[in-house]
């Protein structure tokens, strides 16, 4: 693990965070690794305390990661989801955090549709308070899991050529990864439909192609995005089917891909639109390893974090 010492209160995104920061959030997850392959799966890192799970928008996979890490670490656990809470009753987000905090709840895991309601709940809790995703903004653990994979498998980040595909505009998993990616000095490009690339996202220092063989060939890592079906009412592209026919990797498309490439996806998968079944579970995936690891990744932010209650809060 890295001499560096944690300060911050809060993780809400990559985008603040150092490069020092980042790699010590992935030392301390590699320490925590092995604790899933042991007979008593436990470590009591953070008996005593109490982690909130505030889950106001549908989860599956970032929910039951971050259940599993605590109970992992020994800490009390409280699950809080919006048709379950006085939320429906018209409980303030404010109102309903201070109450949470008022049992003496050391942390808060968050999950809200809108675009920096961490950053606001942080503002008003001494605990201190994970960013589980916020609408399209961030989603800081995920990209920490899969630079976590990329590092497992290809034994370092800098220097790597390393392609997103897919619903670039509505990826709040893509804003971490670039932010996280270049920092520690990837090479990071982006292809999808023009609709689907942000205007300017040049200048977070990534390269945009909108040519699929192009995007597959010189990259060592390949994470493809979910195409967010909710969103295709908005017409970002005229059907599914002819978005597949341009942007899905197949069989026939990775026959252009370096011979040790390495496909990531963060889930969940649309088989058959963005990716094709066979390649899900072919011998390129990491995607079961993507979701193993984050378990880790989410022990070592829910160790740092709980250790520096009452410092410096993340702007």
């Amino acid at each position: 693990m890295s001499e560096f010492r944690w300060h911050r209160k809060d993780l809400l995104g990559l985008r603040t965070l150092e490069a020092v920061e980042i790699r010590h959030i992935l030392d301390t997850a590699k320490s925590f690794q092995d604790v899933s392959l042991r007979s008593v799966k436990k470590v009591p890192a953070l008996r005593g305390k109490t982690v909130a799970n505030l889950f106001l928008e549908p989860s599956t996979r970032t929910r039951v990661s971050f259940e599993l890490a605590e109970k992992r670490l020994s800490a009390d656990t409280i699950q809080i989801q919006k048709t379950g809470s006085s939320m429906v009753k018209g409980e303030t987000l404010k109102d309903m955090c201070r109450n949470i905090e008022s049992l003496k709840v050391d942390l808060v895991v968050m999950r809200h549709s809108f675009s920096g309601a961490p950053f606001r709940l942080a503002r008003h809790l001494k605990a201190s308070v994970i960013n589980a995703g916020d609408g399209i903004n961030e989603h800081p653990t995920q990209a920490l899991l899969d630079m976590f994979t990329v590092l497992e498998k290809k034994g370092k980040i800098e220097g790597l050529n390393i392609t997103f595909i897919g619903d670039i505009l509505h990826s709040r998993v893509a804003r971490s990864n670039i932010w996280g990616l270049t920092k520690l000095g990837a090479n990071v490009t982006v292809c999808g439909p023009k609709t689907l690339i942000p205007v300017g996202i040049e200048k977070l220092g990534v390269r945009v192609t909108y040519d699929l063989n192009e995007a597959v060939e010189q990259a060592d890592v390949i994470n493809l995005l979910r195409i967010q079906l909710e969103r295709q009412s908005e017409s970002f592209f005229p059907s599914i089917r002819e978005y597949a026919t341009a942007y899905q990797i197949n069989k026939n498309v990775l026959k252009r891909a370096k011979s040790d490439v390495v496909i990531m996806h963060p889930g969940p998968v649309n088989r058959g639109i963005e990716i094709t079944s066979d390649v899900v579970d072919g011998p390129y995936s990491v995607i079961l390893d993507q979701v193993t690891n984050g378990i880790a990744v989410r022990m070592a932010v829910l160790f740092l974090l709980c250790g520096t209650a009452g410092t410096e809060t993340e702007e």
